[in-house]
């Protein structure tokens, strides 16, 4: 397929901002930059002077399949993630049966190509059933495909086995992915502990429940020297942790979620349980410190943290009701308004964030930058007129957000996968 995209404003350090440039694709690579062209017999769209970027990667997203398929599957999950911008996600490996093994990732890989409209890369479990006893076979999941290793939003209690799981990754040069919970400390907590916890009467979830768990997971990685990616970053504990492992070395990357650098635990007003995710909303002390990582680059990855859940399940009271939250759809103008709008950060540090970094840590070569020889993975998006979030349209099963009726920018206009204009 051959595609010419004509009058692209190109988001990229290699490009001048203010000039309009055309992007010809061919066979799902990128073939040449350059303004003014002109090729006969190709597909062409004037893209009237919209921003290109290059496609979003999601390096922390929950499919559902298989096992879960009634909450999401993989079909529902690409057209969320298209609609959002991003044309890669991966898949997380909590499902059932748990990605746990060659079979399950072979599955997962094939299943993708017939019913994926993005690329979709699976993390292999560290762990058989990720239950964190027993090491699974990561040498023939990465033989069959996986990017990353991961218990999912499990956690692993033995420092012992992480340990060992962390020293075995090196010989294939994977991330460990660690979701950083001490369950004995979290225990029933179903939101953040603190003032509005005890006013509301409901079980608190301490910060101290991620930040032990992030201490204990940095020293491991620095005696390792492995890979360490620590998901979903919610407190500011967490992020000196981190900044200061950094300074030391330790081969680490972080990610957070919008949720988390907008929203504060005062979210969940009176009992709303469209708030109630894990890790929980946190204070406004926790936010800033959010922003001021993702300011000064201790934090790598923005990821969407896309945890789908049954709207009935979260119709219930706050005790029962389910986490989760779905966020595909709404992760790259949240973030954009919120960041870029702001002032927070130039719009290509927003790109660095979502794309960029998250290829580097997975290791995806080609693809994270919009440059002659890339994959064609591209979006345009429109920075400049505002929209409001509505979840009933949302293509995820999951059409319910906490950020309803909120107005932002950076709506996508149009999304490429492989070459392919899908949007």
């Amino acid at each position: 397929m051959k595609t010419l995209l004509k009058n692209c404003r190109i988001l990229s350090p290699f490009y001048e901002k203010e000039r309009l440039y055309d992007i010809y694709v061919e066979n799902g690579i990128i073939k040449k930059i350059d303004e003014n062209m002109s090729i006969e017999g190709v597909k062409t769209v004037d893209i009237g002077g919209h921003t290109a970027l290059p496609g979003l990667i999601d390096m922390h997203c929950n499919i559902c399949d298989p096992g879960y398929e009634y909450i999401e599957d993989i079909e529902t999950v690409s057209r969320s993630a298209l609609r959002g911008g991003f044309t890669t996600i991966t898949c997380e490996p909590n499902t059932s049966p748990a990605i746990d093994n060659k079979t399950v990732v072979e599955y997962i890989v094939s299943k993708s190509k017939e019913y994926s409209l993005v690329n979709l890369y699976p993390y292999g479990s560290m762990s058989l059933g990720c239950e964190g006893k027993i090491m699974a076979e990561i040498g023939e999941m990465y033989d069959a495909g996986i990017v990353g290793i991961s218990d999912g939003d499990e956690f692993t209690d033995s420092a012992s086995f992480l340990r060992h799981v962390m020293q075995y990754s090196k010989m294939f040069d994977l991330p460990v992915i660690t979701h950083c919970e001490d369950r004995g400390l979290s225990g029933k907590g179903v939101m953040n502990e603190g003032y509005t916890a005890a006013c509301l009467g409901l079980a608190g979830m301490p910060r101290e429940a991620e930040e032990v768990i992030v201490a204990r997971n940095l020293i491991l990685a620095e005696n390792t020297g492995a890979r360490l990616h620590i998901a979903h970053v919610s407190t500011k504990g967490s992020v000196q942790l981190i900044r200061e492992a950094k300074k030391r070395g330790v081969q680490v990357t972080c990610e957070t979620c919008p949720h988390y650098f907008l929203l504060t635990e005062e979210a969940i007003g009176n009992y709303d349980t469209l708030a109630k995710i894990n890790p929980p909303l946190r204070t406004a002390e926790d936010v800033n410190a959010i922003l001021a990582g993702i300011a000064d680059g201790t934090i790598d990855v923005i990821a969407t943290g896309h945890s789908p859940t049954n709207r009935s399940d979260k119709d219930k009271e706050f005790d029962n009701a389910a986490y989760g939250i779905s966020s595909l759809e709404t992760a790259f103008s949240l973030s954009y308004t919120r960041l870029v709008e702001a002032g927070v950060i130039p719009a290509e540090r927003l790109i660095e964030l979502l794309s960029q970094k998250p290829a580097e840590i997975l290791r995806l070569y080609e693809k994270g930058m919009i440059a002659e020889g890339k994959d064609a993975d591209i979006i345009i998006v429109d920075t400049k007129e505002s929209y409001r979030i509505d979840p009933e349209h949302f293509a995820s099963k999951a059409n319910f957000s906490p950020f309803a009726e909120r107005v932002v920018r950076g709506k996508v206009l149009y999304t490429m996968v492989g070459g392919k204009l899908l949007t």
